[in-house]
């Protein structure tokens, strides 16, 4: 047999050469289109991650086909989970431009920033020096406790003890000849006379969360870091086991230490000027009164404090039905009829708010919750609403009698016609 001549086998080779590329993209193709569509499908920060809607739209196809087909599926994960982490720890992440125009008119005073609890660390700028110990009152099982941690904080970390002035009265301490030396070292204070929100550096609490509300309530102003350590009923707030308190305080004091952030309530009681000046005026409109009669500046009388758990608006010790005007930013929401009402922090969700029938909210969470006491209406259950917003409330004009409100469970006073 001859040999054929060269140009048929190079046309032969050349056919052949082109009907297998033809089969590789038969084969390929399909393939690379399916994970082009996947990675369309699936961009780095998902669409039910975001705050408004993802559109991920390449602007050059075949460089972004390319790309997308050298990005594998692991690839693909990390990237989604380092997004998820980076930005919607708590949430999702609001969207601030809307259609080709439109977005969000830029405010840095309106930015809440939400940090990761999981990042919190405690530091000190300087060594502390000055240690509150609060102590659960007429409790004969605390003794002990306190009488160990005021040697440890005296003897071993030679720091200045504040104490109240009843705790150390104790009969049992001051029988205790072998805790007279540490009792003379200590510092004592009387609440409402004396004033050491400006000396304290850390908070020790041994008993329950009342323990703490009361902590709360000594500082009205900036809150030192407190640990409590559970010896009491409830332990919602107090986390730390006694058993190894010297091991705990001593993380403590060498900094980096895990915290929680807690928010409180700026509460402002004002007394009788809400309907009493909107009745003097009407007055005033009729001529019934000269216009210089009103002197605002001699019937305010204000009161502040700071809640850390709730403020309740009950009805006392009335057998009727209370009724009071719940108003958001001015604006009146609506009326509550019932035993009262419960305005609380993302840390009191646990407490009367929880009994109440209100859900638990996470500290974190900057928001204030609403929840009334045993409502006579099936329209009012209990809401959340954003912590910056102002909440105010006032007896009905028909209530039939008095309110009496308490901030965590203390200061507890009678709210009138007219106060708010």
């Amino acid at each position: 047999m001859e040999d054929e001549p060269p140009s048929r086998k190079a046309e032969e080779g050349s056919s052949s050469k082109r009907s297998q590329r033809q089969e590789e993209r038969q084969g390929k193709l399909p393939r690379r289109r399916k994970e082009v569509k996947r990675s369309l499908r699936r961009p780095d920060c998902p669409e039910h991650l975001s705050g408004g809607s993802v559109h991920w739209l390449p602007e050059h196809p075949g460089s972004e086909a390319s790309a997308s087909v050298e990005d594998t599926a692991e690839s693909c994960l990390k990237r989604w989970d380092r997004c998820r982490r980076g930005h919607f720890l708590h949430g999702p992440y609001p969207a601030t431009h809307f259609g080709p125009k439109a977005c969000v008119l830029p405010n840095p005073t309106s930015v809440m920033h939400i940090q990761d609890p999981a990042s919190q660390r405690l530091t000190w700028s300087k060594p502390p020096l000055n240690v509150l110990v609060i102590r659960k009152i007429r409790d004969e099982t605390l003794l002990e406790p306190f009488r160990e941690l005021c040697r440890f904080l005296v003897e071993e970390k030679h720091l200045m003890v504040y104490v109240e002035k009843k705790v150390v009265d104790d009969g049992s301490l001051m029988r205790d000849d072998s805790f007279s030396a540490i009792r003379n070292q200590l510092c004592t204070f009387r609440e409402g006379f004396d004033d050491i929100s400006d000396c304290i550096d850390l908070i020790i609490c041994l008993g329950g969360d009342g323990t703490l509300l009361y902590a709360s309530s000594l500082f009205q102003g900036s809150v030192p870091p407190v640990m409590a350590f559970h010896l009491g009923s409830l332990g919602f707030l107090t986390p730390f086991k006694f058993e190894s308190f010297r091991t705990e305080v001593d993380k403590v004091f060498e900094g980096n230490a895990a915290i929680i952030l807690r928010s409180r309530l700026k509460v402002k009681v004002v007394k009788g000027t809400f309907q009493k000046n909107e009745q003097l005026l009407s007055a005033q409109e009729n001529g019934i009164l000269p216009h210089n009669h009103i002197n605002n500046e001699a019937e305010i009388k204000e009161s502040k404090y700071w809640v850390l758990n709730e403020v309740v608006v009950d009805r006392g010790p009335s057998s009727y039905l209370s009724n009071v005007d719940l108003y958001l930013d001015g604006r009146l929401i609506t009326s509550v009829q019932g035993d009262g009402v419960i305005v609380s922090t993302p840390t009191g969700s646990t407490a009367y708010a929880a009994a109440a029938g209100a859900s638990m909210i996470h500290p974190n969470v900057p928001a204030i919750m609403v929840t009334p006491i045993c409502p006579h209406s099936l329209s009012f259950r209990p809401i959340v609403v954003p912590a910056g917003v102002e909440l105010m409330i006032t007896l009905s004009p028909d209530a039939r009698n008095t309110a009496w409100v308490s901030f965590d469970g203390r200061k507890r006073q009678e709210i009138q016609h007219g106060d708010r």
